[in-house]
């Protein structure tokens, strides 16, 4: 397969469309996370249909400071990585295409989700990155598009505006693509110094250490739940090594499965520490949210949620999260 390179939207719409098109918005400086998504689409558009993969550096996502300059434009090399992924077209339009008139006056607003995390680190990120998402759903005319879970609120606002505005797209979320080490991959990965990038290992540690005390405590609800009888409780809970919730176990049996606050406790620990390297990790936020609307969960929540942690390693921003579910102790007595 030899993928061809689009610069205009008009040169995208006299291709003849046989089945379904699926779209990979980027930013460039492909890698592995890109390729995942990118065979990924090719599975769903299958052998009939077609995959386009974006190329455009958005100017509107970048926030004073920030580096648009500086973000690498590696095209040559991310048609490559394209093709060998399965993809049939790359569409890198200029800036004059994607905004002929200059800067739009009118844009997509992500509203009061846009403001938190994210959105409040660096205002106006989503309004810009919703606009252009906007654009080239427009310019590409999908039927299904691609974006990876590591950016779990740009996936969520992408979602939301979808519904609320009657796009008629699907949407569909790939799993985040990490490192050996698990470090999440991303274009930025590479501004990171061998020290820094020791450090940035702290953010999928932190989220890792959430997980695990999230499925600790799962386990050992679920494990009080089985066992009818106070004293049994106890019996079954010190033999998974929780001693001091067996001095209580039926108390333990009707806490809140996996409390938001213990993950929260977890992760911050491996971010405290890691503050202390050199060089130190600088924690923007730690969050578990509720995915819907990006709000803090409570101890009594059920359900999906987002642990989310953004740092800054050096002059390199990070963003990491993982999805948990938090059960429901239905008739537990």
């Amino acid at each position: 397969m030899t993928t061809t390179l689009l610069r205009t939207a008009d040169e995208l719409h006299a291709r003849v469309r046989e089945g379904r098109r699926a779209v990979v918005m980027t930013m460039g400086a492909l890698h592995e996370g890109h390729a995942t998504l990118i065979r990924t689409a090719r599975e769903i558009a299958g052998p009939e249909g077609e995959v386009v993969v974006t190329v455009f550096v958005n100017p509107l996502q970048f926030g004073q400071g920030e580096d648009l300059d500086r973000y690498p434009r590696t095209l040559d090399a991310d048609i490559k990585i394209a093709e060998e992924a399965g993809a049939d077209a790359v569409f890198a339009p200029s800036v004059d295409e994607v905004y002929p008139g200059g800067e739009p006056q009118v844009r997509v607003s992500a509203g009061p989700m846009g403001e938190r995390l994210e959105g409040s680190s660096r205002p106006g990120h989503f309004d810009g990155m919703l606009t252009v998402v906007a654009k080239l759903l427009h310019l590409t005319r999908p039927d299904v598009a691609l974006y990876g879970q590591k950016d779990a609120q740009q996936l969520a606002l992408i979602r939301r505006m979808v519904r609320d505005l009657n796009f008629g797209v699907e949407i569909v979320g790939v799993p985040t693509v990490r490192e050996e080490d698990g470090l999440a991959l991303s274009s930025r990965n590479r501004y990171l110094s061998p020290q820094e990038r020791r450090t940035a290992l702290a953010l999928s540690q932190a989220l890792f250490a959430g997980r695990d005390r999230h499925a600790a405590q799962e386990a050992l609800r679920a494990r009080a739940r089985e066992v009818p009888a106070t004293h049994a409780r106890a019996e079954a809970l010190s033999a998974i090594g929780e001693s001091r919730a067996a001095a209580d176990a039926h108390a333990v049996a009707k806490a809140i499965p996996g409390a938001p606050s213990a993950v929260r406790a977890a992760a911050r620990l491996v971010l405290d520490d890691a503050a202390r390297l050199s060089p130190p990790l600088e924690l923007d936020y730690l969050a578990l949210v509720d995915p819907s609307d990006f709000t803090e969960v409570e101890d009594d929540y059920t359900g999906e949620a987002v642990l989310a942690v953004a740092a800054r390693v050096g002059t390199t921003r990070l963003i990491d999260n993982l999805p948990l579910t938090f059960g429901n102790l239905g008739a537990a007595s």
